[in-house]
């Protein structure tokens, strides 16, 4: 299921890939503990999750609960809602992003190893 985006998944991450929206930097199908979110900005700390008939309220509160407890924020985007209104979509995530605040300064904390010890003295 997981290898297999729906097609609403598959319409919201055409408009957050790529830092489309607002600048935001987002992550699909993120690993987060013993979860797997459909949507992160690391950033921001932002889940989004794509809900569709399927999904159950009463372990989606808990799973909610955990990931808050863990320091994320969690909002729900239905299936339909993607598909009939994703500019609305769009807008409301932008909005809750800009609220969240920062988790950290930019650039991130954990750069990429790539070039490390590049301008050390190899002599040293």
């Amino acid at each position: 299921m997981r290898h297999e985006p729906t097609e609403p998944e598959k319409r919201l991450w055409a408009k957050l890939s790529r830092s489309q929206l607002g600048g935001y930097k987002f992550r699909r199908q993120s690993v987060i503990g013993p979860f797997i979110a459909d949507f992160l900005c690391p950033q921001k700390a932002l889940i989004v999750e794509v809900d569709g008939d399927t999904h159950i309220a009463n372990s989606d509160h808990r799973r909610d609960a955990a990931l808050t407890e863990m320091g994320y924020r969690i909002i729900r985007i239905a299936n339909h809602d993607v598909m009939r209104n994703i500019d609305g979509v769009c807008e409301a995530i932008l909005g809750a992003l800009q609220q969240a605040p920062d988790r950290w300064a930019s650039p991130h904390p954990n750069p990429s190893p790539q070039g490390e010890g590049l301008n050390e003295d190899q002599d040293s």
